[in-house]
Order: structure tokens, then C-alpha cells, then sequence
């Protein structure tokens, strides 16, 4: 099925999106998960997608924020170090050079400094506009950073198409009033528009200040 949709930005996650950072991701958080005696599937199927402090604090609900800060400070100290295996998700440099010049943005639970490591990692650029941990209260999925992003673009959010592979993300980017395309295997179980298996199924057109992105998948839009 081919799919076509139109918008004047497109805004991005970048974990699981634009890059694949599962191996390092998922052995901080086991490791960090068996200090804490908690059951490491339940872990794993809820931090994507969220800040650390955030995912601590729904894993440990009575632990001092205080405690889950300093750890995720650790966590994300680690992590901006501890690239080997990011790579890229296929066709996400091919897809970020399509929209050079049109409106787009990054939008990720990770911090600026997390974003540059990860994305220099997989020999990917970083879009001129980028709303990270930094510059948000609330992580996905609450909608905070993408409407953010299209407050900084100077686009109606009902206008803007999000790139997003996990619950939390995909359920932010809906939440906005956005149109979502899911990213990867699981993606379509989350209930975006329509889903990717990656970024390779997507071809991007420009028609005067029109984004015009057509979508290969046999995923129906929802």
C-alpha cells in the first residue's frame, strides 16, 4: 500500500527513529534494573522513548525524585560515552537530506550532548532545530516537546508529521494533534497513522511550502 501525506514540518525522534542505540540502551538499563532487584522484561517494555529520571520514577514510585535524578545523570554520562554499535537506522541520512531546507526538527528524551554523541555515531547530521531533554518539563508521552517544536517552526501542530517508533513517543506525537509514522517492527502495534519496517519506505517531495511524503507499507493508516 502506498501512502501519501502532506505537511509543512516534519519532526523527528532520534532513538529507534533515526538511530539504532538498542545494545548500548538496553545493557545500562539491565544492569541498572538488577541493582534495583526489578524485573528486567517489565523494564525494558517501559523506558523507551521516556527521560530516565521519568522511567525511574513510574519503575520505583517511592524513591526520592532526587535519588532517580542523580542516577539518570549517571546513566546519561555513560551513554554520551558509550557509542560502540549506534548505528544508523537504514535510510535516516538519505530522509534527513531530503529535508534540508524544509522545516523539520529533532524531538528526543535525550539531552543535547546525548543527541550529538549518538547522531556523529551513526554519521548523521543534527537538524538545525532540535527540542531535547534540556528544553522540556515533561518527557514523552507527554506532547510538550513536539509542540514545542512546531512553536519554534511557526507550524499549526495538526500540520506537522512525526517520525516516532516507541508507545511513549508515538502516543505523544497523537496527543499534539499530530500525524505519527511508526518506525520499526513494533511500531504499528502502537497505533500510528501508518508504519515502516524503516526509513527506507519513505520518499520525500517538495511542492512550493508543502512537505510531500510518500509511505511504502503494507500497514493500513489508522
Amino acid at each position: 500500500m502506498t501512502i501519501t501525506l502532506e505537511a509543512r514540518a516534519v519532526l523527528l525522534d532520534m532513538d529507534g527513529t533515526l538511530v539504532d542505540s538498542t545494545a548500548v540502551v538496553e545493557r545500562l538499563w539491565l544492569e541498572w534494573s538488577e541493582r534495583q532487584g526489578l524485573d528486567p522484561d517489565a523494564v525494558l517494555a517501559l523506558i523507551h522513548g521516556r527521560q530516565a529520571r521519568e522511567s525511574m520514577a513510574v519503575l520505583l514510585p517511592h524513591r526520592a525524585m532526587e535519588l532517580n535524578v542523580a542516577e539518570s545523570r549517571e546513566m546519561l554520562a555513560r551513554e554520551t560515552v558509550e557509542t560502540d554499535g549506534v548505528v544508523e537506522i537504514p535510510g535516516a541520512a538519505a530522509l534527513l537530506a531530503a529535508l534540508e531546507g524544509a522545516p523539520h526538527a529533532l524531538v528526543t528524551s535525550a539531552d543535547l550532548g546525548l543527541a550529538r554523541a549518538r547522531l556523529a555515531a551513526a554519521a548523521l547530521r543534527v537538524p538545525e532545530v532540535a527540542v531535547t531533554a534540556d528544553d522540556v518539563a515533561a518527557s514523552k508521552p507527554d506532547p510538550e516537546g513536539f509542540l514545542r517544536a512546531a512553536e519554534i517552526l511557526g507550524v499549526d501542530p495538526a500540520d506537522c508529521v512525526v517520525f516516532e517508533d516507541s508507545h511513549a513517543g508515538i502516543e505523544a506525537g497523537r496527543a499534539a494533534g499530530m500525524r505519527v509514522i511508526g518506525v520499526g517492527d513494533t511500531a504499528s502495534a502502537h497505533g500510528p497513522t501508518c508504519a515502516v519496517r524503516d526509513l527506507r519506505q519513505v520518499s520525500v517531495a517538495r511542492d512550493g511550502g508543502r512537505i510531500i511524503l510518500t509511505i511504502e507499507t503494507g500497514q493500513r493508516p489508522g
